[in-house]
């Protein structure tokens, strides 16, 4: 049995298709029971659980022969990063408790720092907490998702200026697209454990190349523009956010923006994944935001 967790995600989904087309038995763990249906009707078995509720989580890995553990940071959290926190600790006591012979954690490039990185500390914590946990650990670091920049698009589309908090607008910087994190995750879980994979895309890309794909894709003009440093929390705010959860991003880009969030040269394997930037890019926009050929 294959134990997802967070199988109604981007990653998560493509996991449990993968291993379930290949004829793997998948329990695929997720929040509430809407959630559940579309992998339902691939086969899998559901089950209900609160990452912060220790019962749940020992309950969803029970016969596990591996687990895909995500410890997601949560959003409309006054408090993400206490949370994120909490998920940690009570995953890592349920598979100290009742280790299965694979756990494969989700994590992120520049997960290794161990200060000052925002969002991706807690993946450092993760990280540590699982080491301590568990022998049988593969961590597998993925580098910025493509979907990620979903989040900006109906701006850029709206006004014609994609904003990005990486600077500068030339800096090129490690993407990945989630599908491709999910598919090497489902190789990989079946196999042995690998200590540290990494995962990015084929080719690295700035902004300016994330506005022309933009561009390409939705037949209008846009360029890319750099955020000012001193206008991101009012910024993150207004699209949101809390206090507490803007600072952790503020910080994050603070350090990407350093060249601080990479691969770990010399650690671990590295993988590359296969799909291009266009086409994420293509499938983010909506419906009516497409070129008409």
């Amino acid at each position: 049995m294959f134990v997802i967790f967070g199988a109604s995600g981007k990653v998560g989904r493509v996991s449990a298709a993968s291993l379930r087309n290949a004829g793997h038995a998948v329990r695929a763990v997720v929040r509430n029971e809407a959630q559940g249906e579309q992998l339902a009707r691939m086969g899998c078995e559901i089950a209900l659980a609160d990452l912060t509720n220790p019962a749940s989580v020992a309950r969803a890995i029970e016969g596990a022969d591996a687990v895909q553990i995500l410890c997601p940071v949560p959003m409309g959290d006054a408090q993400p990063g206490s949370t994120m926190r909490r998920m940690i600790e009570v995953a890592a006591d349920a598979l100290r408790a009742n280790p299965p012979p694979h756990v494969l954690a989700l994590s992120d490039y520049g997960a290794e720092l161990d200060e000052g990185s925002g969002i991706t500390l807690l993946f450092h914590v993760l990280e540590k907490q699982l080491q301590a946990a568990v022998q049988n650990l593969t961590l597998l670091r993925a580098a910025e998702h493509m979907q990620n920049w979903a989040r900006v698009i109906p701006v850029a589309l709206a006004t014609g200026k994609l904003p990005s908090l990486h600077h500068p607008l030339s800096k090129r910087f490690p993407t990945v697209a989630a599908q491709d994190v999910g598919q090497l995750a489902a190789d990989l879980l079946p196999g042995e454990p690998r200590g540290i994979v990494s995962i990015e895309g084929l080719r690295r890309v700035a902004a300016l190349d994330v506005a022309r794909a933009l561009s390409n894709a939705s037949g209008r003009e846009i360029s890319a523009h750099e955020v000012p440093r001193n206008e991101w929390p009012a910024m993150l705010l207004r699209a949101g956010l809390g206090a507490d959860h803007a600072q952790l991003i503020i910080d994050l880009y603070d350090t990407h923006n350093a060249g601080r969030i990479d691969v770990e040269e010399g650690v671990g394997e590295r993988r590359f994944g296969t799909t291009e930037f266009a086409e994420v890019t293509a499938s983010m926009l909506p419906d009516n935001a497409a070129v008409v050929n």
